[in-house]
């Protein structure tokens, strides 16, 4: 019975079955979306807008938990957590992930990798009970500190001060880390112990600072993401649970470890959360958002397991 199994998930893991289901999705998925869009081109474009403004969010959430997967190979699934008890300072978050990792991560550098992954779920629990100690059950908003309506105009289409706003702030941010990933003597070592932790330590990276300045940036990012959702939405204590998730899923859709992937996952789950919600024809609405976003993240594990723009390794092979 096991044999049988495992046979057929190989078939349907093989690159024919793969690509003709992929096909097919995307074919229907298309002409749902060319239908939508022909009712009403204008109203279909500000949904598009408005999911970019959530995709924007998932993508720096994600780029944290690509950071520390790149580097440790593990998820860190306080992550979610840390953003919501964001939104004071981006130093005070960066500080609080960096002690995470040195009081939870580090002991067990070298244990079985069940155990920092269990400590992870830990210090997701305890972060998530120090932000309902803090900010308690009410849902909490900073939407009265930016304007509110549309910004400008391009004929029809409403350019949103929320987008703007999000823009502003998030697009600095990645252009920022991309710089210093690929330009500072620090981000090249980032990389380097990325690719072999213990090549890198022989050259003289110290490899315990590298980790630390990767979870003092993801902690940044979850800040900044943080402060961004804590302007345009409400923010609540749990609201970094389900946040986490979807951009996990995001960062698994474009390739878990690929900065570039983990971007474009994120744009692409925020327009598909938005065109799940906002669309009037057929579209299955705001209830089954969270079956569609862990419907994609399981046929990515089974399907993709190294997601869009990620590369095949061994484990994933």
């Amino acid at each position: 019975m096991g044999s049988t199994a495992t046979s057929v998930l190989r078939t349907m893991r093989s690159p024919k079955v793969v690509n003709g289901l992929g096909f097919g999705f995307v074919a229907i998925i298309v002409l749902w979306l060319g239908v939508n869009f022909v009712k009403d081109p204008t109203y279909f474009v500000n949904i598009g807008l408005d999911g970019l403004t959530r995709g924007s969010v998932y993508g720096v959430v994600a780029l944290g938990y690509t950071l520390v997967y790149g580097i440790l190979q593990l998820i860190n699934f306080a992550h979610g957590d840390v953003f919501a008890l964001s939104g004071i300072t981006v130093p005070l978050f960066a500080v609080v992930n960096g002690t995470i990792e040195r009081i939870a991560y580090r002991p067990l550098r070298n244990a079985p990798r069940l155990a920092p992954l269990i400590t992870a779920v830990g210090m997701s629990f305890i972060v998530f009970n120090i932000s309902l100690g803090l900010y308690g059950v009410g849902y909490k908003s900073g939407s009265e500190l930016i304007p509110q309506g549309t910004a400008f105009s391009i004929g029809a289409v409403e350019f949103s001060w929320k987008l703007v706003v999000a823009l502003a702030i998030i697009v600095p941010t990645l252009v920022a880390l991309s710089w210093f990933v690929r330009s500072t003597r620090q981000g090249k070592a980032m990389r380097a112990v990325s690719q072999d932790t213990e090549a890198s330590a022989m050259m003289g990276i110290n490899v315990n600072r590298t980790i630390s300045v990767t979870f003092f940036l993801a902690g940044s990012l979850a800040a900044v993401a943080g402060l961004v959702y804590f302007l345009e939405f409400q923010v609540r204590f749990d609201s970094g649970f389900q946040l986490g998730l979807i951009a996990f899923t995001a960062a698994v859709l474009g390739g878990i470890g690929n900065l570039t992937g983990a971007v474009l996952g994120a744009a692409l789950i925020g327009l598909i959360q938005s065109f799940n919600e906002g669309l009037l024809w057929y579209a299955p609405g705001s209830d089954w958002t969270r079956s569609i976003v862990f419907a994609i993240l399981i046929a990515t594990l089974v399907f993709r397991p190294e997601g869009l723009l990620g590369e095949r390794t061994p484990e994933g092979a």
